[in-house]
């Protein structure tokens, strides 16, 4: 089970406990945001696209979506998610539990910056129903994330 891969990964920092089980479903950011009793914007989403056949994921914030201008300047390519049946097997957790942790090894996690105007965000833990709270510090030290981008929109001020 994905949850138990994150725990493994969490444990290294001794923050398994802090992983939030939740009775109800947290696989959207509605659900998540409402399970939490906390702004959607909070809700760190992992998306998890195909750049060629090599799976990467990108985390923003709840309020975000993927600029396509932007990511194809970034990534030299078109935007392709990865289709639902492929989530699993490509990056080791179901949908609605998707995070960056616990991963499979050759995955590439980015963080996108429209996350970093909060002080705590919540990224799920490998299930539908899980989260746990971490500082942007923390977030960057216990994912094994590439680099920061900015390949999102609809969170600015200008953008809304």
């Amino acid at each position: 089970m994905a949850i138990e891969k994150v725990r493994q990964h969490l444990a290294q920092w001794q923050l398994a406990p802090k992983i939030i089980e939740f009775e109800t479903s947290s696989a959207t950011v509605e659900l998540a945001a409402q399970a939490l009793n906390c702004e959607p914007a909070r809700i760190a989403k992992t998306l998890s696209f195909l750049i060629g056949n090599h799976a990467i994921l990108i985390v923003a914030a709840g309020d975000a979506k993927v600029d396509n201008t932007k990511y194809k300047a970034f990534f030299a390519t078109k935007a392709k998610m990865l289709a639902k049946d492929g989530v699993l097997e490509k990056i080791g957790h179901e949908v609605g539990g998707v995070c960056p942790f616990g991963v499979n090894e050759d995955v590439t996690i980015y963080l996108d910056v429209s996350l970093k105007r909060f002080t705590t965000v919540f990224p799920a833990c490998g299930s539908s129903n899980s989260a746990i709270e971490l500082t942007i510090e923390e977030l960057e030290q216990y994912t094994p994330y590439q680099q920061w981008i900015d390949v999102c929109k609809g969170w600015q001020e200008e953008d809304i």
